[in-house]
C-alpha cells in the first residue's frame, strides 16, 4: 500500500511545486528588449528654436544603421543629416540640418535590441508652434508582415525540431535501447534534425528582411546576409549549423553501429554517446540562450547557464513525450515497447518538471521584477496563459503515471500470452511450406504473409489492452498541450519583458512629470528627521509656475502617516550653484495646520537651483533637507 500510496504522493507535489513556483515567476529567457525611456527633444514638446540634434534614450543598448534615426518635415522630408551615433551608454543622436522652419517634425527610429529583437516606433515635436504634418506615425512597423510571419514561423519550428532531437534521441538512450532499430523512432529523429537545420537556414535568410526594411524581396539579399553574419544573432544562427553537423554523426551513430551491437558491448558505446549527446545538446540550447533574452540585462552570466538547462528540460520532457507517444502507436510487435521504458520515461519527465519549475521561477523573475506585471504587461499575461497551460499538462501527466502503473502490473501476462500464439503460427508456417510442393518463392511469399498475420494478431492483442489503450489517450492529450504550449513560449520569447516594459513607463511618466514642472507648478517631497521626539515627517514644497521672475510657494509638513501637523519654524532658501547665486533666503507665513505659504518668491535666473527647507520640531531639534530643480 506504501509503495502505491508514494509515486502519487510525489506527483502531487511536484504538481503543487509547479502551481506556486510558476506562479512566483516561471519562463523563458533578464531585462531585454529595448525600449524607449527619453528624447530630446520630448514627445509633444513645442520649442522656440530649431535643435542641433535629436537624441533618443533606450532601457539598454541597440544596434543602429544608417537609417535607425529619421527626422522628417511636415511634408515628410528627411531633415536628418548622418548615421547615427552613439553619444554616451544607452544614448544615441542624429544631426539635423540648419535653419528648420517652423511646424511639427517627426522622429521615427527602428533599432535591434541586444537581445536581438528589433524595436520601432515614431513620435513627433514642433518647432515654434504645432502645425499639419502628412507623415503617419501609425505607419512605423517592425517585424510585421509576410516576413514578420515567417521569422515567427521559423522560430516556431526551430524549438520544435531542437525538442523533438534531443528529447528522441535522449528516449531512446536512456528509455528505450531496443528503439534504436525502430525505424519509427529513425524517422522520428531525423525529422527533428531537418526541421532544425531548414528552420535555422530560414531565419538566416530572412533576419536580414526582418530587422529592417520587412520586404520580402531582401530575403535573399546577400548584402543583407553579410551585415547579419556580423551580428550575435548571425554568429549564433552559423553556430548552430555546426553543431548540427556533429548532431548528424551522434544520430547515424545511434541509429547505425550502436543499434548493431549487442546487449553487453552497448554499455561502454552507450555512455560516451551519452556525453557526446549532452554536450552537443548543450551547445545547441547555448546558440538560444547567447544571442536572446537570457544574454543581456541582470545576472546575464547565471541566466544564460539557467536558460541553457531549462531548455533541455523542455527538450527531455516534450521531446521525450512525443517519442513515447510514437512508440506506443508504431512500435512493431516483435519489439514492443515495455513497461520498463515507460518507467524510466516517467523519472526523467519527473526530473525535467522540476528543473524546468526551478529555473522558470528564476527567469521570470529577471523578466517580470513585480507581482504587478503579472497583470499589468503583456508579457505577464502570456506567462500566466503560460503556467495555466504547464499545470493542465502535468495535471494530463499524472494520469499517465497511473496508467504507466497499472501497464506495469499486466505486462507479465501479456508476454506470456504472446509466447504461446507464437508457437501455432511456426506450425502453421510450416505446413504451408510443405504444401508448397518445393516451391521456394511460395512458400517466402506464405512465410512472409503469414508473420504480417501474426504480427497483426500480436497487435491487435497488445492494443486491446486497456491499460495500454488508457495511457495511448493521456499521452495524446499530453502531445496535444505540449503543442499550444511551445506556441506561446514562441510568441513569450518575442514579448517585450514586463521588467523593461514597466522600466519604460516609469521612465516615460518621469519625462512628462518633469516636463510638467518646467513648464508649471515644481512639486518637490523630502522626507525629514530632526532626531528628536515627534521629528520624522515629510516637508513637500509647491513652487508656481516655477519660472524665471515671481513664484508662489507653499510648504506642507506632514507625519510619516499623511496627517498634517505644525512645527515651530520653515524656513527655505534657493542656491544656484554653477552661477554662484545664493542662498536665497524665504521665511514663509503660517496658514494653517501643516500649510505655510509665500508669494512673489524671486527667482533671478533659469537653471538647476538647490532647494534648501530646514525645519525645526523643538527648541533644539531641527534639520536641513534639499533636493535640486530645474526652475525656468
Amino acid at each position: 500500500m506504501t509503495q502505491t500510496i508514494a509515486p502519487r504522493v510525489r506527483t502531487l507535489v511536484l504538481l503543487l511545486l509547479a502551481a506556486t513556483g510558476l506562479l512566483l515567476a516561471g519562463a523563458g529567457q533578464a531585462s531585454a528588449h529595448a525600449a524607449l525611456s527619453g528624447s530630446d527633444p520630448q514627445q509633444g514638446a513645442v520649442v522656440d528654436k530649431a535643435p542641433a540634434q535629436v537624441s533618443l534614450t533606450f532601457t539598454e543598448q541597440v544596434s543602429t544603421s544608417d537609417d535607425s534615426l529619421r527626422v522628417l518635415d511636415p511634408k515628410g522630408k528627411r531633415v536628418d543629416s548622418g548615421a547615427p551615433s552613439n553619444v554616451t551608454g544607452t544614448t544615441y543622436s542624429v544631426k539635423l540640418h540648419s535653419g528648420l522652419p517652423d511646424g511639427t517634425y517627426t522622429v521615427s527610429y527602428q533599432v535591434v535590441s541586444a537581445d536581438s529583437h528589433p524595436v520601432a516606433g515614431a513620435y513627433t515635436f514642433s518647432i515654434g508652434a504645432p502645425s499639419a504634418t502628412s507623415v503617419s506615425v501609425a505607419d512605423e512597423t517592425v517585424g510585421g508582415g509576410v516576413v514578420g510571419w515567417l521569422y515567427g514561423f521559423g522560430r516556431y519550428m526551430s524549438y520544435a525540431g531542437f525538442i523533438v532531437l534531443v528529447g528522441g534521441a535522449a528516449f531512446v538512450l536512456a528509455c528505450w535501447q531496443r528503439g534504436s532499430g525502430v525505424r519509427a523512432m529513425q524517422r522520428l529523429v531525423v525529422s527533428g534534425w531537418i526541421t532544425l537545420t531548414a528552420a535555422t537556414l530560414g531565419l538566416l535568410l530572412l533576419r536580414g528582411s526582418y530587422t529592417s526594411s520587412g520586404k520580402a524581396g531582401d530575403i535573399f539579399d546577400l548584402d543583407l546576409l553579410g551585415q547579419v553574419l556580423q551580428t550575435k544573432t548571425g554568429a549564433a544562427l552559423v553556430s548552430r549549423l555546426l553543431l548540427l553537423a556533429a548532431a548528424a554523426l551522434f544520430i547515424a551513430v545511434l541509429f547505425g553501429a550502436y543499434d548493431k551491437r549487442e546487449e553487453e558491448e552497448k554499455r561502454d558505446l552507450t555512455f560516451g554517446l551519452a556525453v557526446g549527446g549532452v554536450v552537443v545538446a548543450a551547445g545547441l540550447a547555448s546558440s538560444w540562450a547567447m544571442s536572446e533574452h537570457a544574454s543581456v540585462g541582470i545576472q546575464a552570466g547565471i541566466a544564460m547557464p539557467v536558460d541553457v538547462l531549462h531548455l533541455l528540460a523542455v527538450a527531455a520532457w516534450l521531446g521525450g513525450l512525443t517519442a513515447l507517444l510514437l512508440a506506443l502507436y508504431r512500435a512493431p510487435a516483435d519489439n514492443p515497447l515495455d513497461s520498463t521504458a515507460v518507467r524510466r520515461f516517467s523519472t526523467v519527465a519527473f526530473s525535467s518538471v522540476v528543473a524546468l519549475v526551478a529555473t522558470g521561477i528564476y527567469q521570470s523573475w529577471r523578466q517580470l521584477g513585480s507581482w504587478s506585471a503579472f497583470t499589468d504587461t503583456t508579457y505577464g499575461q502570456l506567462l500566466l496563459v503560460k503556467i495555466g497551460l504547464v499545470v493542465l499538462l502535468v495535471g494530463v501527466a499524472y494520469l499517465s503515471r497511473r496508467w504507466t502503473a497499472r501497464l506495469a502490473e499486466t505486462v507479465p501476462v501479456a508476454a506470456n500470452v504472446e509466447v504461446v500464439e507464437k508457437e501455432p503460427a511456426g506450425a502453421r508456417v510450416s505446413r504451408d511450406t510443405k504444401q508448397a510442393d518445393g516451391d521456394s518463392k511460395r512458400a517466402a511469399q506464405l512465410a512472409r504473409q503469414q508473420a504480417a498475420m501474426d504480427e497483426a494478431r500480436q497487435k491487435r492483442s497488445r492494443d486491446a489492452d486497456p491499460n495500454r489503450f488508457g495511457l495511448r489517450r493521456s499521452v495524446l492529450a499530453e502531445a496535444g498541450v505540449a503543442v499550444v504550449l511551445l506556441a506561446v513560449t514562441t510568441v513569450l520569447t518575442q514579448t517585450e519583458p514586463g521588467r523593461t516594459e514597466e522600466d519604460a513607463k516609469a521612465a516615460t511618466s518621469s519625462a512628462a512629470s518633469s516636463s510638467d514642472s518646467a513648464s508649471g507648478a515644481l512639486t518637490l517631497d523630502m522626507p525629514f528627521d530632526t532626531g528628536g521626539e515627534d521629528g520624522k515627517g515629510l516637508v513637500r514644497i509647491d513652487l508656481d509656475p516655477a519660472r524665471v521672475g515671481g513664484n508662489e510657494m507653499h510648504v506642507y509638513v506632514q507625519r510619516p502617516n499623511g496627517r498634517a501637523f505644525d512645527i515651530p519654524e520653515v524656513k527655505v532658501a534657493f542656491t544656484l550653484e554653477s552661477k554662484n547665486i545664493g542662498p536665497l533666503p524665504v521665511t514663509p507665513d503660517h496658514i494653517t495646520t501643516g500649510h505655510w505659504s509665500a508669494t512673489g518668491v524671486q527667482i533671478p535666473m533659469a537653471g538647476e537651483w538647490k532647494i534648501a527647507v530646514t525645519v525645526r520640531t523643538s527648541d533644539i531639534d531641527q534639520v536641513t533637507v534639499d533636493k535640486n530643480a530645474q526652475i525656468g
